[in-house]
C-alpha cells in the first residue's frame, strides 16, 4: 500500500516538471510569434510608406512633414494609442513616443521594438527605402 503512495507521488513529480517545462516552452512560442506580428506590421508599415514615396515621385507634391511614419499612412496597426509623451500604462501596444520620435512597440513581458522614420537612408541601412524615405528597426529594450 505504501508503495503505490510512493508511485503517485513520483507521478505527480515528473507530471508536474512536464507541466513546468511546457509553460515555459509555451511562453517561449509566444513571445516568438508576437515578435513576427511585429515585424510583419513593419513590413506593412513600411510598403506603405514606399507607396506614398512612389505616389510622390510619379506625380510630385510634398511628402508630410511630421516625424510620425503612422501620419504618412491610411492603414494604422489596430493596437495604435496615439502620440504620446510617457509610455502607455498598457502593453501589447503601438505608440509614437513625441520626445524620442520613434514607432515603438510595447510587447506583453514590458521589452521594446523601437523604429524611426528616416528621409535620409540609403539601401545599406535597410529594407524598404525609396528616396531615402524609410523605416528603420533601432533595437529592443
Amino acid at each position: 500500500m505504501m508503495r503505490r503512495y510512493y508511485e503517485f507521488a513520483l507521478v505527480v513529480v515528473i507530471v508536474s516538471i512536464l507541466a513546468t517545462l511546457l509553460l515555459f516552452v509555451l511562453n517561449d512560442i509566444q513571445s516568438n510569434m508576437e515578435e513576427a506580428a511585429v515585424q510583419a506590421e513593419a513590413a506593412s508599415i513600411r510598403s506603405q510608406l514606399l507607396e506614398r514615396v512612389a505616389h510622390r515621385e510619379a506625380f510630385g507634391g510634398r511628402l508630410p512633414d511630421s516625424d510620425n511614419p503612422l501620419d504618412w499612412i491610411a492603414n494604422r496597426p489596430p493596437n495604435y494609442v496615439g502620440a504620446l509623451d510617457l509610455p502607455p500604462a498598457s502593453n501589447g501596444v503601438w505608440y509614437f513616443d513625441t520626445r524620442s520620435k520613434e514607432l515603438v512597440y510595447s510587447f506583453r513581458d514590458g521589452h521594446l521594438a523601437q523604429f524611426r522614420l528616416t528621409r535620409s537612408a540609403s539601401r545599406e541601412n535597410g529594407r524598404g527605402v525609396m528616396a531615402g524615405v524609410g523605416l528603420l528597426r533601432l533595437g529592443k529594450k
